[in-house]
């Protein structure tokens, strides 16, 4: 570009005469450019701003009441068959981008016919820490069925230990956590797909440890064992 193509196309609106005082030489083009990096780190400024004030918007916490809803309550129930997309800690705060492999973790365990996850101690834990939470005051810690809410009148639930729930499928006891059983409460909402196959693995160490056989058991264990080859 030339000087006096710079200089015609910093003419204010309406008049004849370009932005430089009387007497002052016109910017390079070299010093303009050199410019062009501020102004356009300036203009991305702008932008980040603009983002993060959607981020920072008025918004209903949550369990916050609402006048608009005849309920009084700003949070809504999801419609019926809606789908999620993404969860997780960061879901919120990238625009769904960083909780969709969850998403298609829980889709994936939700499907399973069987435990899909190796059977080893780390997943024991993690269901035997479930199972205390969710399963304990029913089922109590054996799987017998005498937690303490039973023995303070409710009603008691079958011990995983008769012949019927030794047989029945992974699947079973997966469909059972999830959607509820007679007067159980579904524990789908709650209970991840991932820590409800946990906890069927637990369960099925808690039906193991009364039903071994005593020649599947490591020779120091059987040593140990009575003549009636039961502890």
């Amino acid at each position: 570009m030339t000087r006096a193509a710079l200089a015609l196309a910093l003419r204010p609106a309406g008049t004849g005469r370009p932005l430089a005082a009387p007497g002052a030489r016109p910017l390079p083009v070299a010093a303009l450019a050199s410019m062009l990096p501020l102004l356009a780190s300036l203009l991305l400024g702008g932008c980040e701003r603009a983002k993060q004030d959607m981020y920072d918007q008025p918004k209903y916490k949550p369990y916050a009441a609402s006048p608009q809803f005849d309920d009084g309550l700003a949070g809504r129930t999801a419609p019926a068959g809606a789908v999620p997309q993404a969860r997780g800690a960061f879901a919120g705060s990238s625009s769904g981008r960083l909780g969709r492999e969850a998403v298609l973790r829980d889709q994936q365990a939700a499907q399973a016919q069987a435990i899909p996850y190796p059977i080893d101690m780390a997943l024991l834990r993690r269901g035997q820490e479930r199972y205390t939470i969710y399963c304990t005051p029913c089922h109590s810690r054996a799987g017998d069925g005498d937690g303490y809410i039973v023995r303070r009148g409710f009603p008691a639930p079958p011990s995983y230990h008769i012949a019927r729930l030794r047989d029945a499928s992974d699947r079973h006891l997966f469909e059972v956590i999830s959607n509820g059983y007679g007067i159980m409460y579904p524990y789908g909402d709650r209970v991840e797909p991932a820590d409800r196959w946990a906890i069927v693995a637990y369960i099925r160490a808690l039906q193991l440890s009364q039903h071994a056989e005593a020649a599947a058991l490591p020779a120091a264990v059987r040593a140990r064992l009575p003549a009636g080859g039961r502890p």
